[in-house]
């Protein structure tokens, strides 16, 4: 994880602004907003603007990876804005920067890289019709690969710690599987207990997963998702 990356908004083109409510939900017992309300939001926000943009390519959009730079976390009560560009495409991709404001001021940079898929999401399909004329002038010719470039397994000789997890019915979504946000959960249970001031945080996302027993493998930062066998998210968390 490099802040290259993390671009500046681009000095023209297209820049989507969506406001935030913040509920009792979305909130630790310190009053600290966690990641998953966080990621939904970002999640809300692409969604909006995509909406709001006209473009139906007729294929669906799925995140294969998110980072998360929470330089302060935004705390209830907070008036709390998502302000989303897209910084980079591919020929079956598109990265997106977003920054969270709280009061106007910056306080979580993101990018996530999302692949354009058929609308059965089972095949990579070409961005919709229109995107560059929406979005180009942003992106600003910047290219990008969907390549995934978290280590797939624990290193040799690594002593990796286990912990139990469950999905439920209800973090499915209208795919019929966990939703993106719900993955920061699992690094929200170190969290809550420190506490701490900021975070850089990246999320992974390998395979759908369902409702049902899940195990979390911890080795130094990073945090493999599995169930059955099988990686369904990697997460790193940098000084961890």
């Amino acid at each position: 994880m490099t802040d290259a990356e993390l671009v500046s908004p681009p000095a023209g083109g297209r820049v989507f602004r969506h406001p935030v409510a913040a509920g009792l939900g979305d909130a630790a017992p310190s009053g600290r907003l966690r990641l998953d309300a966080i990621a939904r939001w970002l999640q809300d926000a692409a969604l909006a603007d995509v909406v709001d943009s006209g473009l139906d390519g007729g294929g669906v959009w799925v995140l294969r990876r998110l980072r998360l730079r929470v330089a302060r976390f935004p705390r209830f009560g907070d008036a709390l804005e998502v302000a989303t560009f897209c910084s980079g495409t591919g020929a079956l991709v598109a990265e997106r920067r977003s920054t969270v404001l709280a009061s106007g001021e910056p306080v979580v940079e993101a990018v996530a890289l999302w692949v354009h898929l058929d609308p059965d999401g089972l095949r990579p399909r070409p961005l919709p019709e229109g995107f560059e004329a929406v979005y180009g002038a942003a992106a600003a010719e910047r290219r990008v690969r969907a390549r995934l470039r978290h280590p797939v397994a624990p290193p040799d000789g690594a002593v990796p710690a286990e912990r139990p997890w469950r999905f439920r019915a209800a973090d499915l979504d209208l795919a019929g599987h966990v939703n993106n946000a719900v993955y920061w959960q699992v690094l929200e249970e170190d969290l809550v207990p420190a506490e701490p001031p900021d975070v850089d945080a990246e999320i992974e996302y390998r395979a759908p997963a369902g409702p049902g027993e899940a195990v979390v493998v911890a080795a130094g930062g990073m945090r493999w998702i599995t169930a059955a066998g099988e990686v369904l998210a990697t997460a790193r968390v940098a000084g961890d």
